[in-house]
């Protein structure tokens, strides 16, 4: 396993290459935001629920992390040294036992936890890899991790679930999915570690320890570890969506083709709804009654709005209002040239317009 030395030395020396380019970089993405002309948006309704479902899973990986969630520890449970006899070992644990009787999983590992070294593998891989594990053997201490590999990715596992679900098109949009392949990656990534730490772990560190209190159980700690890792995970991903998905860091401005593709179907809407218009005033002009009606209430409109309009009130105003936001002077030169664009496409020869009667 990689030593805190190790890590205090690969800390100061890749940390003064590392942070400026990290802060460089967050100053890029945020000078770019800025200029962007992307605005900020509500947090879409998909990426909510990627949101709620990366919540969900750092929750549980939180409380994975919980003591009375972790298997037992009986080293710890009896305050017993790895030299401990194991006859005196199991009577300590017999005496916590109710009635004072082992459990058919004590009666498993009492013949396999009787060396020194199978007791250091027990701290390394824990209770149920010593007790269940068919072919594994002191001897050959990497048979224990074969057998406990299933146990290690089934937490990495159900995490890039999460995180394929938070990313999906079908619950997340495209605003999730483009961080599809980086949620994969960082899923892999942290699966590929814990293999590694506990490939590259010394078991045998603890031979020669001789104070409880001294011991690295590790299988315990890692499993802690890894909670912590994937709760801090889910929440940064979260945040990621978060930031990508208001247009606050990392947006991406709309393509084109789909620009185009949206103005080709408000046309089509409205287009749509143009022929709905003609339909119902086809109809309206069609039926006696409802072309009746018709005239009969823009006859009243006119009265009532010659009424309102002749109220000197009204007309100052309306003077007043027109003076003060609308040009005339500009309104009516705008009017004549609009006028004249029309009158210019109508043709003035004598076959023309009799054409145009026609």
């Amino acid at each position: 396993m990689i030593s805190l030395a190790t890590l205090q030395t690969l800390l100061f020396t890749l940390g003064p290459l590392l942070l400026p380019r990290l802060i460089s970089y967050y100053r890029s993405q945020r000078t770019a935001s800025a200029t962007s002309s992307l605005s900020i948006t509500p947090l879409p309704r998909p990426v909510r629920h990627s949101l709620n479902i990366l919540f969900l899973s750092a929750l549980l990986a939180f409380l994975s992390t919980l003591p009375f969630l972790a298997p037992e520890n009986i080293i710890t449970l009896t305050s017993s040294r790895l030299q401990t006899p194991p006859d005196v070992l199991f009577t300590r644990l017999s005496a916590l036992r109710p009635n004072h009787t082992l459990t058919p999983t004590d009666e498993l590992l009492r013949p396999r936890i009787a060396s020194i070294d199978a007791r250091c593998l027990y701290l390394t891989y824990g209770p149920d890899t010593l007790a269940n594990c068919p072919f594994c053997s002191s001897a050959e201490p990497t048979t224990y991790l074969y057998y406990a590999l299933p146990s290690l990715l089934t937490p990495h596992l159900l995490h890039l679930l999460a995180l394929g679900l938070a990313t999906s098109s079908a619950i997340a949009g495209k605003a999730g999915n483009r961080w599809r392949t980086y949620a994969a990656m960082l899923g892999v990534g942290l699966a590929a570690v814990e293999i590694y730490m506990f490939a590259s772990y010394d078991y045998k560190a603890n031979a020669r320890v001789l104070r409880p209190e001294d011991l690295t159980h590790f299988y315990w700690r890692m499993r802690t570890l890894r909670g912590l890792v994937l709760a801090v995970a889910d929440g940064a991903f979260a945040g990621l969506l978060w930031l990508s998905g208001t247009n606050r860091m990392f947006g991406v401005p709309v393509s084109s083709a789909e620009r185009v593709e949206g103005v080709l179907k408000v046309l089509e809407q409205s287009r749509g709804k143009l022929a709905a218009l003609g339909i119902v005033k086809n109809v309206v002009v069609r039926d006696e009654g409802l072309s009746a009606r018709g005239r009969e209430y823009w006859r009243k409109e006119k009265v009532v709005m010659g009424e309102v309009m002749d109220e000197r009130e009204v007309v100052e105003g309306v003077r007043n209002a027109l003076e003060a936001r609308v040009r005339v002077g500009e309104v009516e030169e705008q009017a004549a040239r609009y006028a004249e664009g029309i009158v210019a496409g109508i043709p003035t020869s004598g076959d023309g317009v009799a054409g145009f009667e026609a």
